[in-house]
């Protein structure tokens, strides 16, 4: 038992030793090439809608850190089948450590725009995992036949081996956080700026989100399993498709052309009623139309476009929505500074009043007018609904489900939003089923900005239920009809339930 414990050993050993090393490699290349990480990457293309929804509702941002940690779980228990197998015959469980190796390469090879140098930590991981092994069977053989210093051998040759494997994944980290380092960008002044944001209520109500979410606290929901590293100085923006002329754009073009400045709030389609991916900021960029107009679009018959990342992801934004005269925009700046790389550095795109998986690409690089007859993007050909306007929707901050306050005032509050509706008009409050109630609304930021709103409220003891609804601007309610996120976003009332006691 002992010694099949020990070549068990061995095998997750020399994997940890390939993938150290392939690690490094690809954080000099690409993150994306990792092993691991396509691997990954292929799971989430593979995983049927429901699961992924059920994931992200369980699981929140740290879904993807689970898949990780799952397929590495997958990886090192076969790993160790294969030292158990090269106990008997080392070149059984060497072959089994490259098939393994074989199938992240496949991995690797199926993603959309891969290139030949992406192989190359597949490679790196294919020789040295089985290189590992073969190292410890051949210290544990001299330990075998050698009367002395054979134990010792083991033990340097185990050290060693571990040593490079963690060293392998300390320097791959540390190399992708220097990459991931900000560039040095000079944002112009924006030619319309966005009048000031009012001073919300967060002093005023605790508790109670930010007015403007900070970019640390700003929710990221996308595909990736890596923060990709694209380089400004490189980047291209490609109009083509059904356009009058195929037109590409630098970075430095892109800068020089009229800036626009814009409060705006974004919302993820798989976000839950009272759920955390909505979000707030000041955009700044140049208007989508613009940068159409340059490749001349008036008379297209697309109904569509089809925007692209550096990756070949692709998302599908119906045409007459994106240009109606709502400030939809190539954006490359947020909260007053470049873009964040994890959300679409060097330049990404927003349409309010859509949910981002119609209209919120990032690392983008390519707009082509096309029709949804011809082209059907990643979440289209996954029957996510091609039309997704952003539902009205209120969320409950304060006080949070299921806690206990004592009896006497207890302020609600949180926050609402109605893009593309005037706004919020007002926000309601019920408690225990009773008669909807007019909460107190904060400052305006436009009608693409949510509003803030809180109550008063006498408490007494017991438990109590408390509902909030939004009303837009235009006259429409927040529906109270439950559905879930797929196909076209989740909608319902938010509703908690309190203890009051003394």
């Amino acid at each position: 038992m002992k010694s099949f414990l020990l070549w068990a050993w061995y095998g997750v050993l020399a994997t940890l030793f390939g993938i150290g090393l392939a690690h490094v490699v690809a954080a000099l290349i690409d993150p994306a090439s990792s092993p691991v990480l396509a691997v990954g990457s292929a799971v989430i293309d593979l995983t049927p809608t429901p699961m992924k929804e059920w994931a992200i509702r369980n699981f929140g941002s740290a879904d993807k850190v689970i898949l990780v940690g799952s397929v590495m779980t997958g990886v090192l228990l076969l790993a160790a089948v294969a030292g158990v197998l090269a106990r008997r015959r080392l070149a059984v469980g060497a072959g089994m450590l490259v098939v393994l190796v074989a199938i992240a390469g496949t991995a690797v090879l199926t993603r959309p725009s891969v290139e030949l140098v992406d192989v190359i930590p597949t490679l790196v991981a294919a020789i040295t995992g089985p290189a590992g092994l073969v190292l410890l069977a051949r210290a544990n053989e001299k330990a075998a036949t050698t009367e002395t210093g054979g134990r010792r051998t083991v033990l340097l040759t185990i050290a060693g081996v571990g040593a490079v494997a963690l060293a392998g994944g300390v320097a791959g980290r540390v190399i992708g956080n220097l990459r991931l380092r900000p560039e040095d960008i000079k944002l112009p002044t924006p030619a319309s700026p966005a009048p000031a944001l009012p001073r919300g209520l967060d002093q005023q109500v605790p508790g109670i989100t930010p007015f403007r979410t900070p970019i640390k606290d700003f929710y990221r929901v996308d595909t990736r399993l890596d923060t990709p590293v694209v380089g400004a100085e490189d980047w291209t923006l490609t109009i083509d498709g059904d356009v009058e002329k195929k037109t590409v754009i630098t970075f430095q073009q892109l800068l020089d052309m009229p800036m626009i400045e814009r409060d705006i709030t974004l919302t993820c389609v798989s976000n839950s009623v009272g759920g955390p991916y909505v979000g707030s900021a000041t955009w700044l960029g140049v208007k989508l139309t613009d940068v159409l107009d340059m490749a001349g679009y008036k008379n297209t018959k697309a109904d569509q476009i089809l925007s692209t990342d550096f990756d070949g992801m692709t998302i599908s934004t119906p045409l007459d929505l994106a240009t109606d005269g709502r400030d939809a925009m190539i954006v490359v700046g947020m909260n007053g500074k470049p873009l964040p790389r994890e959300h679409g550095f060097p330049v990404r795109m927003i349409i309010p009043g859509l949910y981002g998986f119609i209209s919120a690409t990032k690392w983008l690089e390519r707009l082509t007018l096309t029709t949804y007859a011809d082209q059907k993007a990643y979440w289209t050909q996954r029957k996510w609904d091609t039309d997704a306007p952003i539902k009205i929707s209120a969320r409950i901050d304060t006080p949070k489900p299921l806690s206990s306050s004592k009896p006497g005032d207890v302020v609600i509050g949180g926050v609402a939003w109605a893009q593309e509706r005037d706004g919020i008009e007002k926000v309601q409050v019920r408690i225990d089923g009773g008669p909807w109630m007019d909460a107190e609304l904060g400052p305006d930021g436009g009608e693409n900005y949510w509003r803030q709103w809180f109550y008063k409220w006498s408490a007494e003891d017991g438990s109590h239920s408390i509902a909030a609804r939004a009303v837009a601007g235009t006259g429409e309610a927040q529906t109270a009809a439950r559905a879930e996120p797929f196909p076209n976003g989740a909608s319902g009332l938010h509703e908690i339930v309190v203890n009051v006691n003394a």
